[in-house]
């Protein structure tokens, strides 16, 4: 293993030596980059929702501040978020959590990367269902796990096949992280699709199971969201099922995630961000208490308009030659296949030779900013976000058409 040395002399620590800033934040410096520089460039990577946080859960920050609930709270979750969040549970989930069972982070990425700290020794291997969030694995190596790569195919739905779940468990697995709707497939699990994996999971009483539910409420077409506790309550007792108020409610900034799963565990998830951050901010909590709690009608709304633009992108890539996209079910994200372009020649001759270069054809040369699905572990894909104006998706996909129109 590498270690980091600079000219200063400073020492980067090891667990950190093969691994960088995501990729998915480098390609948007560049895009700001180049916008700063007068480029009109649209980006289309970033997972974040483009609508506004709620009225109301931004009236409820207000008032805390205006309150005076400006000091620490406890240190996972104030009383009053964990029983919105309980109470969440309940309703929309059928799940049943007491309040020592319920933790609160800055943002569901700290809530997960609390639980690899929490349980993870060298040599525990975690089953990652590729292609995944590339935080993920990252989030495994910091925590000195062993992240296991199991391919999802495309012509099963990018969805994880039992068969080779069962052949990826080794008596050193830990977990198996599996999010549904899928970053970066949108690929999404029925009830009938999801039960052969809990099926695995009930025959590998050492494996747990988390389960990130960040995109819950963006499923298409009248697809029902399951999540595996609910499913299967035998495994309630070794499920960490991770949520948050991000993606749903618009409020990324406001940096807020939770967790249901079993005691112990939400208590050794505890000691750990006892150490890093203690509570989430206290402003934060009280805009999610009001969103959570709140009227759900924007989930609506909002929904019916990820809808749409899905169809729009995937109609549209569709129609030009050498890409091809399936239809996600949820997430806002389409994953589509730039097969058919690899080994085309760009105008100057420079050969597409990756989706990485494809990706990087379109940035520079066109102004649309995507993700090369060798980001998250399956090429030659590209990763599109349409959580962007109906307006920009139309022109970015004009531009992507006419650069492929150049491949030769």
């Amino acid at each position: 293993m590498t270690v980091r040395v600079s000219a200063s002399g400073f020492r980067s620590a090891q667990r950190i030596s093969a691994i960088g800033v995501s990729e998915i934040l480098k390609i948007g410096a560049v895009a700001q980059r180049l916008k700063r520089a007068g480029r009109p460039v649209i980006v289309l990577g970033a997972g974040e929702p483009d609508f506004d946080t709620p009225d109301h859960a931004k009236d409820a920050a207000i008032g805390a501040i205006r309150a005076g609930q400006t000091k620490y709270t406890i240190l996972d979750g104030s009383v009053e978020l964990k029983a919105a969040i309980a109470e969440k549970f309940r309703r929309e989930n059928d799940l049943v959590y007491a309040a020592d069972e319920i933790t609160a982070g800055a943002g569901a990425k700290q809530v997960i990367h609390n639980a690899f700290m929490a349980s993870l020794s060298p040599g525990d291997e975690v089953i990652l269902a590729a292609p995944y969030w590339t935080s993920y694995a990252d989030m495994v190596r910091i925590a000195d796990g062993t992240p296991v790569d199991v391919l999802c195919r495309e012509d099963n739905g990018f969805r994880l096949d039992a068969a080779d779940l069962e052949r990826a468990i080794t008596p050193k697995t830990r977990w198996l992280l599996l999010n549904s709707p899928s970053n970066p497939t949108g690929a999404a699990y029925s009830a009938a699709q999801l039960r052969p994996i809990l099926d695995v999971l009930k025959r590998h009483p050492h494996v747990w199971l988390m389960a990130d539910d960040i995109y819950e409420h963006l499923t298409y077409d009248g697809m029902p969201f399951v999540t595996a506790a609910a499913l299967e309550p035998s495994l309630k007792s070794r499920t960490l099922t991770v949520n948050g108020v991000s993606k749903a409610y618009a409020m990324t900034g406001w940096r807020v995630g939770y967790g249901g799963g079993p005691r112990e565990l939400i208590a050794a998830m505890a000691v750990v961000q006892s150490q890093s951050t203690t509570n989430p901010s206290s402003v934060s909590q009280a805009a999610a208490i009001a969103a959570l709690s709140g009227p759900q009608d924007v989930l609506v709304e909002r929904r019916a308009a990820f809808q749409r633009r899905r169809d729009i992108v995937v109609d549209a890539l569709n129609a030009i030659d050498g890409v091809s996209c399936r239809r996600p079910e949820g997430a806002f994200y389409t994953y589509a296949s730039c097969a058919g372009l690899i080994g085309r020649r760009m105008p100057g001759g420079d050969v597409i030779d990756s989706d990485a270069a494809f990706c990087r054809f379109l940035l520079e040369r066109h102004d649309v900013a995507v993700v090369p699905g060798s980001c998250f572990g399956l090429a030659p894909y590209f990763r599109l976000s349409y959580a962007t104006s109906e307006q920009n998706l139309r022109e970015a996909l004009k531009r992507i058409a006419k650069a492929c129109r150049e491949l030769s």
